[in-house]
């Protein structure tokens, strides 16, 4: 068991949340208030830069939906880079992957 750690920083594209650790039942609410208060502009791309994840169950599913809704209600976009390989999988089999960009690497300028 991981403890969940957001670090955010800002790239040319629009805010960066680093997430590392468990996005688990006891801490996705973490994410998706730290998400939905981040501020973004129309245009502007939130980066969840997940290549710290360790373990993501299904809140953690329902924190980054709540971040896409979030952007894109303010004209924003999203995309999830450097998935860990069971995320990643776990995405395309419930077709997250069709609504939200994946990205295999986390450098910003990689996803402009």
């Amino acid at each position: 068991m991981s403890m969940l750690k957001i670090t955010a920083r800002d790239a040319a594209t629009g805010p960066v949340l680093e997430v590392s650790g468990d996005l688990d039942y006891r801490n996705a609410t973490h994410l998706r208030e730290r998400a939905t208060a981040t501020v973004l502009r129309p245009g502007q791309r939130l980066i969840l830069d997940l290549s710290g994840l360790e373990f993501c169950d299904s809140s953690g599913i329902s924190a980054l939906i709540a971040a896409h809704h979030h952007a894109t209600t303010l004209g924003a976009n999203i995309a999830l880079a450097a998935v860990p390989a069971p995320t990643l999988r776990i995405l395309r089999l419930i077709g997250l992957d069709t609504i939200i960009p994946l990205h295999p690497d986390s450098d910003p300028t990689a996803l402009a």
